[in-house]
């Protein structure tokens, strides 16, 4: 029973793999633009007392764009492609990654979802769309509950609302704790081959954090795509979870795809986005 409740529920609504967006398998745009170290349409700004980096492209309504965990600007590389054709898109380093600075602070998912919205504020640009992936999906989610003025649609790939394995898949909430552990080792061997406080940061971020409620997801008055894939790191049944307590959500979960769709296929994520965008919210009436 449990199992044709998940699937009724992913065809009884929201949204489907269109036609339009099925037949289209993997397209990897190529481009000489430095995406990340592009002096052209790079900028930085001093926001909530961290000096951040930013890259824009194109013109158009505005689209907050927000990488993963380990990732910055580059990582969404595909992203800024596609959806600079149709939006002004505000590519942003999140703290520590990229050029952007790492404050004394420890890293929290609030702290970077103030600054996103603060750096909205600084181009006079809200109300804005935002994708965000992986850590940024979880910005997104927070943008959505506290932010609510700032946004127009949300979409969030493999996001979480609580850290540890019944989020994530077991195998992937200990490697994390692992690669915490080692970095705190290293530091204490005065390692210097890499940066050991960046990764204790990031890595202590996904495993004590973060921490949002039902309540908070009900608070969400923003349409939000909630996004996964039923290879992704994060448990199916967490994706529903979301998505069941948003009141404005539709469902994507990509068969096949895993928590790397972003670059692996950029065509068939880039187009299931740019659906949800552009067109009216559907799927009031199934939840009256």
């Amino acid at each position: 029973m449990k199992s044709q409740s998940f699937v009724s529920l992913l065809f009884s609504g929201l949204i489907l793999l269109s036609a339009s967006v099925l037949p289209h398998g993997p397209s990897v745009p190529q481009s000489a633009v430095p995406y990340g170290d592009n002096p052209e349409a790079g900028q930085y700004a001093v926001i909530n007392g961290v000096k951040l980096y930013y890259e824009i492209y194109g013109k158009g309504d505005p689209l907050i764009l927000l990488h993963g965990n380990g990732g910055n600007i580059a990582a969404m590389k595909f992203q800024i492609e596609y959806f600079s054709k149709f939006y002004q898109v505000i590519a942003m380093d999140c703290r520590g990654r990229g050029k952007s600075e790492l404050s004394q602070e420890p890293l929290t998912y609030m702290q970077m979802a103030q600054d996103a919205a603060s750096l909205l504020d600084h181009l006079h640009v809200a109300p804005a769309y935002l994708i965000g992936r992986s850590d940024g999906g979880v910005i997104g989610l927070l943008m959505g509950i506290y932010f609510p003025e700032k946004m127009k649609k949300i979409a969030v790939f493999g996001a979480n609302l609580w850290p540890g394995p019944t989020a994530c898949y077991a195998h992937e909430a200990e490697k994390i704790h692992q690669d915490r552990t080692h970095a705190e080792e290293m530091i204490g061997k005065k390692d210097t081959t890499k940066n050991w406080v960046l990764i204790r940061q990031l890595n202590r971020l996904m495993e004590f954090q973060p921490h949002i409620s039902t309540a908070d997801l009900k608070k969400i008055k923003t349409p939000v795509l909630v996004m996964s894939a039923d290879r992704d790191l994060i448990r199916e049944e967490h994706t529903l979870f979301i998505y069941r307590h948003i009141p404005k959500a539709n469902l994507c979960i990509f068969p096949g795809e895993t928590h790397w769709i972003t670059g692996t296929n950029p065509d068939l994520f880039n187009r299931t986005v740019m659906k949800f965008f552009s067109e009216p919210f559907k799927g009031d009436e199934i939840r009256k």
